[in-house]
C-alpha cells in the first residue's frame, strides 16, 4: 500500500479539481506511503535481523562438546572422530578404555558398522596381543583382515598365536576341529548345553518355548548321545559327526545300549517309560523332534571338519594363543549356523576362565546365530579380561531370535554402545539410554509497534530418535564405559568416526589371500579331495554300525545287563 501512495499518486495532480485540491491530494498519499514504507521497511528488518527459522532442526541445542583428548591402555580401543559443537567442527576420540565391559554395535545394512567399527576392533586387539575368535558371517571379509594383520603384528606377542579357520565351503582353506572334543567335557551339563545350542540353532522359533516338551525332549535325548560317546572307549567316537549317525539308528538299538550305563538312567527316564508303556506315538514324536533337524547336518563336508582335531578351542591359553576365525555363509545359514553354533558355545565356556590371557570375542551379525551362555559371558567375563564385541541390526532382532528375556539382559549389561542409522522402537530405546539436556528455548513475538523476546530452558532428549533415524553412512551415536581412574568427563558421542579411505585401500590391495591350509594331493599329484571326504563320511558311518554291534554283543554276554534285550 505504501508503494502504490508514493509511487503511483503523479495522476492526482491532474486531475478535474482546483489545484489546492489536487496540491492536497498529492501531499497527503505522499506522506502516508512515505510513512508507511518506512514502518514496514521497519518490520521486515525486524524480522531479518531475528532469523527465526536459522536452525530449523536444533542442531545447535542438541550439540554438545565431547572427548577430544586421546586415553590410551594396553587394552583400549581408540577411534578417531570428527564433530559438530557451536558452529565448529572438533576432532576427538572415542576411547573404549574398558572392552571388557561388552561392546554393542548397531546399525541398519550400509550404516557402516564393520568398516568403521568392526574392523578397528580386529585391528587394534590383534596390535594389542590379544586372542581372538571372529564370527565371519560374510566369509571371508573379517578373516582376511585378521589374517594380514596377524602377519604383521605376531612379533608383539609373548608366545605368537597360531591362525585357525572353520569354513565348511572350502574344506582346502579350513582347520579340522571337534568341538565335542571328550577332554574338554567335564560334566554331561556340558554335553546338555552342546546339545541345547545345536536344537536352538536348528530350531529358531524353540527359543520362545524353551522348557516345552517337545522342545526339552531332543534336547535331553541328543545329551544322553553326546555324554554316551564321550563315555565310550575313554571318547573314541566323540564327535557331532558321531553322534547324529548315532541318533538315526534303529531306537530300540539305541535305548538299550544308553539304558546299560548309570549315568544316563536319570537322563532317558522320560523315554524309557513311554517305550515300555506302549506310548510309540508319543516316543516316536520325541525322537523326530531330534532326527529331522538334525538330518539337515548330514553332509560329507561338515563331518570332514567337525571330525578332525588339528587343534582345541581354548583360544586363551598363554602356551598356546590362537586366532580363529569361523565362516558362515548366508545362503546356508539354516545348515551352518548349528554346527558354528556349537564351536560357540564351547569357546564361550572355555575362554571365562582365570589366568588366561586377555582375549576379544567378535560376532558380527549376532542373530545369525544363537549360542547358550552369551548374557552369562558378558556379565562375568571382565573379571577373566573376555571383551565381548556384539554387531547386529536392532533391537528387535535380537528379541525375534534370543527371546525377550535373554535380549533384555544383553541390552542392559553391555557397558560400550555403538549406533548408526536405526529407526523405531531402537531408536527410542538409545535415546532414553543417553539421556537428557538442559537446552534453551527461545520464543520471539515480533508486531508493527514492538519486538519482545522469551528465554527459558527445559530439559530434553540429548539425542533424540529422530536424529538416531536419519544418521548418515558413518556417523554413530553412542556411549562408552570408563575405569577407576580413567574418568571419561563426556561418555556420550555423535560423530563421525574417521577412517582414512585411502590407506584402507592400499591396504587392502596388498592383503594376502587365505592360504590353503589342507592338502589333498597324493605322491602322484591327483587332487583327491572329493575322495578323502567322501571316506572319511563312509568311515563314520561304519563306525557307528561296529560301535552298535559291540555294544549289543557285550549287553548280550552280560548276566546284569542281559534282560534289557529280552526286554526289547
Amino acid at each position: 500500500m505504501g508503494t502504490i501512495l508514493f509511487f503511483l499518486n503523479w495522476w492526482l495532480l491532474s486531475i478535474s479539481a482546483s489545484s489546492g485540491v489536487c496540491a492536497v491530494l498529492y501531499t497527503t498519499t505522499l506522506i502516508s506511503g512515505f510513512f508507511s514504507l518506512l514502518a514496514s521497511g521497519l518490520w521486515i528488518s525486524r524480522l531479518l535481523k531475528n532469523n527465526l527459522l536459522e536452525d530449523v532442526f536444533n542442531t545447535e541445542n542438541e550439540s554438545f562438546m565431547q572427548e577430544t583428548k586421546l586415553m590410551e591402555n594396553e587394552y583400549s580401543v581408540n577411534l578417531p572422530t570428527k564433530f559438530w559443537y557451536r558452529g565448529k567442527t572438533y576432532n576427538g576420540f572415542i576411547n573404549l578404555v574398558n572392552i571388557f565391559r561388552a561392546t554393542m554395535i548397531l546399525g541398519t545394512p550400509g550404516s557402516g558398522k564393520s568398516y568403521a567399527i568392526v574392523n578397528q576392533f580386529i585391528k587394534q586387539t590383534i596390535e594389542k596381543s590379544y586372542a581372538l575368535y571372529i564370527y565371519d558371517f560374510k566369509f571371508d571379509d573379517l578373516s582376511v583382515i585378521a589374517y594380514n594383520h596377524l602377519l604383521k603384528y605376531r612379533h608383539r606377542y609373548k608366545v605368537p598365536p597360531k591362525f585357525y579357520v572353520i569354513n565348511f565351503d572350502n574344506p582346502r582353506k579350513s582347520h579340522r576341529c571337534n568341538p565335542l572334543s571328550p577332554e574338554l567335557m567335564t560334566d554331561i551339563s556340558d554335553a546338555y548345553e552342546s546339545s541345547y545350542t545345536i536344537m536352538l540353532n536348528l530350531n529358531k522359533s524353540w527359543v520362545q518355548k524353551q522348557g516345552d516338551f517337545f522342545v526339552e525332549s531332543p534336547i535331553v535325548l541328543f545329551t544322553a548321545i553326546i555324554w554316551f560317546l564321550k563315555l565310550y572307549e575313554n571318547g573314541k567316537y566323540c564327535t557331532f559327526p558321531h553322534a547324529i549317525e548315532l541318533l538315526n539308528k534303529r531306537y530300540e538299538d539305541v535305548f538299550t545300549i544308553l539304558t546299560s550305563y548309570p549315568e544316563l538312567e536319570n537322563y532317558l527316564s522320560p523315554f524309557i517309560d513311554a517305550w515300555k508303556g506302549g506310548a510309540s506315538e508319543q516316543l516316536m514324536g520325541q525322537i523326530a523332534s531330534a532326527k529331522i533337524p538334525l538330518s539337515r547336518l548330514i553332509s560329507p563336508q561338515l563331518y570332514w571338519v567337525m571330525s578332525g582335531s588339528d587343534f582345541t578351542l581354548d583360544i586363551n591359553n598363554p602356551k598356546e594363543p590362537k586366532v580363529l576365525c569361523v565362516g558362515n555363509n548366508p545362503d546356508r545359514i539354516s545348515i551352518y549356523g548349528a554346527a558354528l553354533g556349537l564351536y560357540n558355545s564351547r569357546i564361550v565356556k572355555l575362554i571365562n576362565k582365570k589366568k588366561q590371557m586377555k582375549s576379544c570375542v567378535i560376532i558380527d551379525e549376532l542373530p545369525t546365530i544363537f549360542f547358550k551362555g552369551l548374557d552369562n559371558l558378558i556379565a562375568t567375563a571382565r573379571s577373566n579380561k573376555v571383551a565381548v564385541v556384539l554387531g547386529f541390526q536392532d533391537f528387535s532382532q535380537l528379541k525375534r531370535d534370543y527371546g525377550d528375556k535373554e535380549a533384555a539382559v544383553i541390552m542392559s549389561t553391555v557397558g560400550n554402545v555403538f549406533s548408526g542409522q536405526v529407526v523405531g522402537e531402537t531408536a527410542k530405546t538409545l535415546s532414553e539410554r543417553f539421556g537428557k539436556i538442559l537446552q534453551k528455548r527461545e520464543s520471539m513475538s515480533i508486531n508493527r509497534n514492538d519486538t519482545s523476546t522469551s528465554i527459558n530452558t527445559q530439559l530434553d532428549s540429548l539425542i533424540p530418535a529422530s536424529k538416531i533415524s536419519t544418521l548418515s553412512q558413518g556417523i554413530f551415536v553412542g556411549a562408552v564405559a570408563d575405569n577407576f581412574g580413567e574418568i571419561i568427563e563426556q561418555k556420550i558421542f555423535h560423530a563421525q568416526i574417521v577412517v582414512d579411505n585411502e590407506a584402507v585401500q592400499k591396504e587392502t590391495a596388498a592383503y594376502q589371500p587365505i592360504p590353503e591350509i589342507s592338502s589333498f594331493l597324493d605322491a602322484e599329484g591327483n587332487d583327491t579331495m572329493e575322495q578323502q571326504i567322501q571316506a572319511n563320511y563312509r568311515q563314520i558311518k561304519q563306525d557307528i554300525v561296529e560301535l552298535v554291534e559291540n555294544e549289543l554283543i557285550r549287553i548280550e554276554s552280560d548276566p546284569e545287563l542281559k534282560h534289557l534285550l529280552s526286554e526289547n
